[in-house]
C-alpha cells in the first residue's frame, strides 16, 4: 500500500497527521531533498512540500516530474500561497495537450 507524506515547516504541515498523512517537519532546503529522496525509495505515492521549500527545490524536483510515482505536490504554507503549485499544473498541461490553456495571460 502507498503512504502519503508532508514536507515544510512544522507550523504547516502540523494539520495533516490528523488526516493520517506523515509529517516531515523541516524548513532547510537541502534536507527536504534528502527527505523526498528517502521517501521515494520507500513507496510513498504522494509527498506535499510547502512552496517554500519547492521553489528552492524546482530544478530537483523536475527529475520526478516524469514519474508517475511519487507524485510531488507544493502546496501552500503559512506564508500564503506562492503560485508555484498552478504554474506546476499548468506546465503539465501546456505538455499534455501542447498549448497553455489555463493561464491568463
Amino acid at each position: 500500500m502507498y503512504r502519503v507524506a508532508a514536507i515544510g515547516d512544522r507550523d504547516s504541515i502540523y494539520g495533516y497527521s490528523a488526516v493520517g498523512i506523515e509529517i516531515f517537519p523541516t524548513e532547510d532546503s537541502q534536507e527536504a531533498w534528502r527527505l523526498i529522496r528517502r521517501l521515494a525509495e520507500n513507496g510513498y505515492a504522494v509527498i506535499f512540500i510547502t512552496e517554500q521549500l519547492a521553489a528552492a527545490l524546482q530544478t530537483e524536483l523536475d527529475a520526478y516530474r516524469d514519474d508517475t510515482v511519487p507524485i510531488v505536490v507544493p502546496i501552500p504554507g503559512l506564508s500564503g500561497n506562492t503560485g508555484i503549485g498552478m504554474k506546476n499544473v499548468s506546465k503539465s498541461v501546456e505538455r499534455a495537450v501542447g498549448s497553455d490553456i489555463i493561464s491568463q495571460d
